[in-house]
């Protein structure tokens, strides 16, 4: 990737326009956003790796850390560049009014949308990646994120509960759709966004 030292400006990104990399993120997002993969990337490589995204303190105390890195990550792939590091954030800026109405139904659907912020929680869950969530995955999950604070008797029941209640064909998992559907009164919008991505 070429540097734009000391200018301020987003470099051209594999010969794109910079916002091809990330469509429907303000040029100042970019810029935000190119500024922060610079700092991560503090020996200059020109990507990220799994290292580089373990110094955001956030991500280093969330339980989900390391799933939510693999997500920067997808086919196994060592190195994260700009595009790919804007594709993945691109997922939470915020969904405005504009965009839910106005969109061609023969173009993609938005990075942005509820129907991929699905998906990426999804994936959080989905370990072994075959499109369900089954109960044995729901448990793990539920121990990074309460840790000791709960007894493993409770994570099973509440796991049993989790799965019983969203699975609607049976079949003792959770589906991306039966997922879905047990969140759609939930406002995942306003739950998965990051305010400086507008």
């Amino acid at each position: 990737m070429e540097r734009a030292p000391g200018s301020g400006r987003v470099p051209r990104v594999l010969g794109e326009s910079p916002s091809a990399c990330a469509p429907a993120v303000s040029q100042a997002s970019l810029l935000r956003l190119y500024h922060r993969f610079r700092a991560l990337d503090w020996n200059e490589k020109g990507y990220l790796s799994r290292v580089d995204l373990q110094q955001i303190g956030a991500l280093a105390v969330n339980p989900l850390g390391d799933r939510i890195i693999d997500s920067f990550f997808p086919d196994g792939s060592l190195h994260l560049d700009f595009p790919g590091f804007v594709r993945v954030l691109a997922r939470f800026r915020p969904v405005d009014d504009e965009d839910n109405g106005n969109r061609d139904p023969k173009e993609p659907e938005p990075l942005n949308s509820r129907m991929n912020k699905l998906r990426f929680a999804f994936q959080l869950y989905d370990l072994d990646r075959d499109g369900k969530i089954s109960r044995q995955e729901m448990l793990q999950v539920l121990r990074l994120m309460v840790g000791v604070q709960v007894t493993e008797e409770q994570l099973e029941s509440i796991a049993d509960r989790t799965v019983q209640e969203a699975d609607e064909d049976g079949d003792g998992a959770v589906s991306f759709l039966e997922f879905a559907k047990s969140l759609e009164k939930m406002n995942i919008e306003q739950k998965m966004s990051i305010r400086i991505l507008k």
